[in-house]
């Protein structure tokens, strides 16, 4: 009797330290609980309080993979040149984006007014060619090329601004389009630097809406045969480009806008040539970017720092059509 009274006392015992050990279990499980749930609830990627918003752990969108003016055209359909006097180069096919021929295409140089390609893109995506836009004083007080009639403190149409922007290379033109869309300069150029990331361009940089600034304004063959497409694919630029001049209804004496383009291949009446884009400042040296067609080919080309744009687009162009003629 007085053993199994002993054996039920121990027993009883026992059960106090049975309850307190499940205890101490339980509330290590619960903390464990506590602390997993935040994340399996949201995700990784959307943990965030208010002080920490989620757009700081936001991932960025890869710009798309784009092998146009990087992918070389069938060996058959390649021409074998050496222009003298050019830092850098590409032939390049405007249907495809295929390489004919390139030269260090994808060297980042200083581009001047090349950089107008992607102003003109940058206007025509946040605006429409029939706003009136507004002639500033900073329109007016432009350095370098430029329309010079622009009226200081008058709505003028847009439409007629691109004209000049792209046919004379306006700086003013420029500037009035900039501070149209974005209300200045500033906020204008981080549109052109977004617009290329979009865009996918590998070495391209903006720090001016005209490209009279050459430090930090630069890019590359590779790159600008991509935007010589997007304005020729865009049905207003590429009929602007494509003209020797223009006359346009503007608010100034007489009535009328005159512009000529200064492309030196339409200006020579190069057969086919349509477009696109010539710059020069000292750093940059003579650029050109031009096109043509030929029946159904259609070819571009890129020269940065060139000794002489109108012979060597000439040769380029002359040898990737013939190459294409008997390919």
């Amino acid at each position: 009797m007085l053993e199994a009274g002993r054996g039920r006392r121990r027993k009883r015992r026992r059960w106090p330290q049975r309850l307190a050990f499940t205890l101490v279990v339980l509330m290590i499980g619960a903390a464990a609980l506590l602390v997993l749930m935040p994340s399996r609830a949201s995700g990784p990627a959307n943990v965030h309080s208010s002080a920490d918003p989620p757009a700081r752990h936001a991932a960025k969108r890869p710009p798309p993979h784009t092998e146009y003016g990087i992918k070389l055209a069938p060996a058959a359909e390649q021409v074998r040149l050496n222009p003298k006097q050019l830092r850098s180069g590409l032939l390049f096919d405007v249907h495809s984006g295929d390489v004919l021929w390139e030269r260090d295409p994808g060297h980042e140089l200083p581009i001047a007014s090349l950089t107008k390609m992607m102003t003109a893109l940058v206007t025509i995506a946040h605006s429409k060619p029939s706003d009136r836009v507004l002639v500033t004083s900073a329109a007016t007080k432009f350095t370098g090329s430029g329309v010079g009639l622009l009226p200081r403190g008058k709505k003028v149409p847009e439409r007629a601004l691109l004209y000049g922007l792209l046919l004379p290379s306006g700086n003013d033109a420029a500037i009035a389009l900039a501070q149209h869309v974005a209300g200045n300069q500033v906020d204008f150029i981080s549109k052109m630097n977004t617009q290329a990331r979009a865009m996918g361009l590998r070495c391209t940089r903006f720090s001016t809406v005209s490209g009279v600034v050459d430090q930090g304004n630069f890019s590359c063959a590779s790159d600008l045969a991509v935007l010589a497409h997007a304005m020729l694919t865009n049905r207003l630029l590429g009929r602007i480009v494509g003209s020797r001049s223009a006359i346009l209804p503007f608010p100034i004496k007489g009535g009328k806008l005159f512009l000529y383009n200064n492309n030196p291949l339409l200006i020579t009446r190069y057969p086919g040539a349509d477009g696109v884009k010539t710059g020069f400042t000292t750093a940059s040296g003579p650029c050109l970017v031009a096109t043509a067609r030929r029946g159904h080919s259609w070819l571009g080309v890129v020269l940065l720092h060139s000794g002489n744009t109108t012979g060597q687009a000439e040769q380029l162009l002359n040898a990737g059509f013939a190459k294409l003629r008997h390919a």
